[in-house]
């Protein structure tokens, strides 16, 4: 079993603002990538002429998801897990899992130091196996730039593993006058809408993100933003092509596994 570090006794909060803002000056919040996005049409002729423009270019295939679950029973355990899935089926076609230890508390604003290493080594672990389902963008459970420094664990594992990323909260953080009652209003507004989309706008006209009932019987937003060389647009394009259920199915496969594993794990450990 791993263990985090640095440990909670060395924590410097002003070393990890001085480490976050050098991170943040790599920050690409637009579409920097080489692939394209292709449809996820039924259609036969459309599926054959999809094939042969894969030929041709590449296309999005693979997507993974990344999260870590904390044990209830037990704070001193928890599970990160990385799963990819292929974009046409969502169907996984790869996992793999890391118990470790937390050692690094929780700090409101700096989540990264404490989850970004964890799930880095699981996507290193993979590029350095050569595996054929690498992912060509990852979702993560946490925020992107919809962060109250503007730079959410999204950010920081993109920038780290060089990977476009987008950002799935399933909280709203509270910035730049953001409230989660003005985002539902807003949602409830536009109810009977086919878009299901909003465009989180702060009070100073900057552009934080987008909220989404991604399914019809959704009560509680999504909030979806840039984590690293993906734009709003194109992450909210990827969203609704993921989504079977309220969270994107990478996360929610993520968050199913990690969980189960955790389980699984005790269960074993309880039994030795």
């Amino acid at each position: 079993m791993e263990k985090l570090s640095p440990s909670s006794s060395s924590v410097d909060h002003k070393a990890w603002t001085e480490a976050q803002d050098l991170l943040k000056q790599k920050l690409i919040a637009e579409d920097d990538f080489s692939w394209r996005l292709g449809s996820k049409s039924n259609s036969k002729s459309m599926e054959r002429e999809e094939e042969k423009e894969e030929e041709r270019e590449e296309v999005l295939k693979y997507v993974g998801g990344v999260d870590i679950s904390y044990s209830k029973e037990n704070p001193s355990l928890a599970c990160g897990i990385l799963v990819v899935l292929e974009l046409k089926t969502l169907q996984v076609v790869y996992q793999d899992f890391c118990v470790v230890t937390p050692n690094v508390p929780y700090v409101p604003g700096f989540l990264a130091f404490r989850e970004a290493p964890v799930l880095l080594e699981l996507v290193e672990k993979m590029k350095n196996n050569n595996s054929p389902f690498y992912p060509q963008l990852l979702m993560v459970d946490g925020n992107g730039i919809l962060h109250p420094r503007g730079f959410g664990l999204a950010c920081h594992l993109g920038i780290l593993a060089d990977l476009p990323t987008i950002g799935i909260g399933k909280n709203l953080h509270h910035v730049d006058g953001l409230t989660l009652s003005g985002v539902k209003q807003l949602l409830e507004a536009q109810e009977d809408s086919a878009e299901g989309f909003i465009t989180l706008k702060g009070c100073s006209g900057r552009i934080w993100g987008a909220a989404a009932r991604s399914t019809g019987g959704s009560l509680k937003p999504i909030f979806i933003s840039t984590g690293h060389r993906v734009s709003l647009d194109t992450a909210t394009r990827i969203v609704k092509m993921t989504c079977k259920f309220r969270v994107p199915e990478p996360i929610r496969q993520a968050d199913i596994r990690s969980r189960d594993y955790l389980r699984k794990h005790q269960t074993r450990t309880s039994k030795d």
